[in-house]
């Protein structure tokens, strides 16, 4: 991995705050499409370089089942915190220091919890848990908390739409040679109508979900990394308080 001071330093935020003879459990947490699976890679490597064990995950993984959220007419609204299986979720990161653990895993090729794409964790060093509802210290009363460190990925909402756009079309194109592909069914689309279908999904879904919910976790975050227009990672911020 190429040297980039900017990983390098949230790198060490995270060996430094890992407690002694135990699994650092991290959270990293914005918008969709912020690139929180980008950074929680980078980092994973950077650490690994170090002799660290690192593992990621992803909060998708605890999402409703599709055959549930249909069921309680919840699909259109799927990422929105009341479609995850929350408690789940906590229990789960709260026994990852104890473990070993199973972790479910969503497929963003079919839009499911794919069973057997389930993972093991055992304690590794490190653990980054990258998605969407990890604001849950901001919720009155707030839950127990499993994390020991929270990561804010900031980025502004027109780059954000964008980004969104761009990877939308980019499982699209991808879909054209993937029947199984939960994007197969907008191959008879053409690009423009796909990208506005994205831009539309965007607006009515993801927009709502950042500013009601995913946006609470920024003054709740422990660090706040701050991306530019170029996705390049523009400053780290401690928290405000």
């Amino acid at each position: 991995m190429r040297p980039d001071p900017v990983i390098d330093a949230l790198a060490g935020r995270l060996v430094a705050a890992r407690p002694h003879g135990r699994t650092l459990v991290t959270g990293l947490t914005g918008a969709v499409s912020a690139g929180k699976s980008t950074l929680a890679a980078q980092l994973a490597d950077r650490l690994s370089e170090q002799g660290l064990s690192v593992e990621v995950i992803s909060t998708d993984g605890f999402l409703k089942p599709n055959a549930v959220l249909a069921a309680e007419g919840t699909l259109d609204l799927k990422g929105w915190p009341h479609t995850f299986d929350t408690p789940g979720m906590l229990s789960t990161l709260a026994a990852v220091p104890s473990g070993p653990v199973q972790v479910p895993v969503h497929s963003h090729v079919t839009y499911d919890i794919d069973p057997a794409l389930a993972r093991r964790i055992d304690r590794p060093d490190i653990l980054i848990a990258e998605g969407l509802n990890l604001h849950f210290r901001a919720e009155t009363p707030a839950p127990a908390d499993p994390l020991d460190l929270l990561l804010y990925l900031d980025a502004e909402e027109a780059d954000l739409e964008a980004w969104y756009v761009a990877r939308f079309l980019g499982f699209w194109e991808a879909a054209e040679h993937d029947l199984a592909s939960f994007y197969a069914r907008f191959r008879g689309m053409d690009r423009k109508a796909v990208a506005d279908l994205a831009r539309r999904v965007w607006a009515g879904v993801n927009l709502p979900n950042l500013r009601q919910h995913i946006a609470r976790a920024r003054p709740v975050a422990d660090l706040v990394v701050r991306k530019g227009a170029d996705h390049g990672i523009a400053g780290i911020d401690d928290p405000p308080n």
